[in-house]
């Protein structure tokens, strides 16, 4: 489970920004809203929302997850010598030249861990790593760059339990541009693939333009759990019966005629064993026959969830923790609200699985669907950097303030100020 997460110096983020998934005050929808993990002594949201204007720094901080995601996955593999995918603060001269830094406390395996790193476009400056196996911190990981030796310094770790050969091998490998992290995993550090795994498993970063069919398609070629996919249609009330899944390897004839040979090459090399599928849905005519239609020829929101719905039931049977940017889009605010919901009810979410999505839904803010702590929003100051601020900040009262109106109404601000448009004749 995600419990923190900061970023500070990352594309319209200058100053330190922190989300939390912790439970504040008040126990206002604890059973269904709240989870309290054994590793943890206190209760965590299954649900966060971020709200505010476009351009107010929504996609910039859960992109800052999927950028630290991808490096603790990916830098130990990229080609050297290229940059660190950092973005500082472009709009003040100093932010410009500073590191970018990024920092999560999670729980993994049963274990809290507080691991981050801060960095420029050519090297990684600092990363650190301390695990609570039990109640006092141990540091695994701390090291950081020496202009003046123009080398890493690495801290005395004794907890990261490694005869001293195999850590000067990890030390000595970690290239500038990568991760610790990564490159020990990758040489075999057991100890850290617990960590490691966390990313690669557990945490699940979805920005807007990701999501593709190809992942519930492969779910729908099992019979037990097409049947959970058409389910989760059902409930969405889609007006779907039935699904019918095809799939064959992806050859040239996937390909255009009238494509240049080069670059279907290039196609075909890079797409070599990949599977194609072929999604029918099932519908009932008036008179009782089954129609079969194209995936493609459903409307966007269907095609929205049909995509969700693997992440969805993944998610909810293991626990991951998913993060979307911009949920709502085509979709109806029910289907927001139903998508929620299965985050916020035991029965569907039994082992803590986490959401963590922006939208421009207002509907939500509702107390009767989201506690006051669970709803955060993203404006720019007066130097158009984000501010991250979260409901519980401003005085609402538990259960009887109307949060959607308040907030159409800037009392919580986070709104677009919209001027007047001067049309010449």
């Amino acid at each position: 489970m995600l419990i923190e997460f900061s970023v500070e110096n990352w594309r319209s983020i200058k100053s330190r920004q922190t989300f939390s998934f912790l439970k504040t005050s008040g126990d206002e929808l604890l059973s269904s809203n709240c989870y309290k993990h054994p590793a943890h002594k206190d209760y965590l949201l299954k649900v966060a929302s971020l709200h505010g204007p476009n351009a107010g720094g929504k996609s910039n901080l859960l992109g800052a997850l999927g950028v630290v995601e991808a490096m603790v996955l990916l830098s130990a593999n990229k080609q050297r010598g290229d940059e660190v995918p950092v973005e500082p603060f472009a709009l003040d001269a100093d932010s410009s030249n500073q590191p970018t830094e990024f920092e999560l406390i999670f729980i993994s395996d049963g274990v809290k861990y507080q691991y981050g790193f801060s960095a420029s476009k050519q090297r990684i400056l600092e990363e650190w790593l301390f695990a609570y196996p039990k109640k006092l911190p141990q540091k695994w990981l701390a090291r950081h760059w020496n202009p003046e030796a123009n080398s890493y310094v690495y801290q005395s770790c004794p907890s990261l339990k490694a005869r001293a050969e195999q850590k000067n091998l990890w030390q000595n490998t970690t290239r500038q541009d990568a991760l610790f992290l990564s490159t020990a995993v990758q040489l075999n550090c057991l100890q850290l693939q617990g960590v490691f795994d966390w990313f690669n498993k557990t945490l699940r970063t979805h920005t807007v333009g990701r999501w593709t069919n190809d992942a519930t398609a492969k779910m729908c070629k099992d019979d037990e759990q097409n049947n959970s996919v058409l389910d989760f249609l059902k409930a969405a009330d889609l007006g779907i019966h039935g699904l019918k899944v095809d799939s064959e390897r992806f050859s040239s004839e996937h390909i255009p005629d009238d494509m240049p040979a080069d670059l279907k090459l290039k196609i075909l090399e890079n797409f070599k064993d990949k599977e194609v599928y072929d999604v029918k849905t099932l519908h009932i005519t008036s008179d009782g026959r089954t129609l079969a239609f194209d995936l493609n020829e459903e409307s966007d929101g269907t095609q929205k969830m049909f995509s969700l719905a693997s992440h969805w039931l993944l998610a909810l049977k293991h626990g991951y923790v998913v993060v979307v940017d911009e949920l709502n889009d085509n979709l109806h605010p029910k289907l927001v609200r139903f998508l929620v919901q299965l985050f916020q009810n035991n029965r569907t979410n039994p082992n803590g699985a986490q959401l963590l999505f922006s939208t421009h839904d207002t509907s939500l803010l509702d107390q009767t669907i989201m506690r006051r702590d669970q709803i955060w929003f993203c404006e720019k100051d007066d130097v158009q950097a984000t501010q991250l601020k979260q409901l519980k900040q401003y005085k609402v009262i538990k259960g009887r303030e109307n949060i959607e109106a308040y907030y159409h109404a800037g009392y919580y601000a986070a709104v677009p100020v919209v001027g007047d448009l001067k049309i010449n004749p």
